[in-house]
């Protein structure tokens, strides 16, 4: 059964850096493009970032609320999907997951083939 997840949550202060990890098992993440989304108390869950296949570029997207400020990365010989966050807000706080899909990166939840638990991130001002 094909696993994603998420680790690296946690409480920071604003203006701290936080370092998400997804880890993938029976999933060869080489063939996917990966996506971090985020779901806040009482909000719609939204697209953060997304990284296209290393043999597609590796090219990466991201919403416009975190660019600047939030790094998304892939270790495809780990099995592994990261997201660095630096420079956090308490507007960041929400359950952040990962999700994968064949091909190129789901931009929508919907269109994504897997998709992990969760992590939650909090940050206090």
């Amino acid at each position: 059964q094909v696993q994603l997840v998420e680790s690296g949550g946690g409480l920071v202060q604003a203006g701290g850096s936080l370092r998400l990890s997804c880890a993938a098992s029976r999933l060869t993440l080489s063939a996917y493009g990966m996506t971090w989304f985020r779901q806040a108390p009482g909000k719609e869950r939204e697209f953060v970032a997304a990284i296209s296949r290393s043999g597609g570029g590796g090219s990466t997207n991201y919403a416009d609320s975190v660019k600047g400020r939030f790094t998304i990365s892939r270790d495809d010989a780990k099995n592994t999907l990261y997201l660095q966050m630096n420079s956090l807000k308490p507007e960041d706080t929400a359950v952040y997951y990962c999700t994968a899909a064949l091909w190129a990166p789901a931009t929508t939840w919907s269109g994504s083939n897997y998709r992990g638990q969760g992590t939650q991130v909090t940050v206090s001002s």
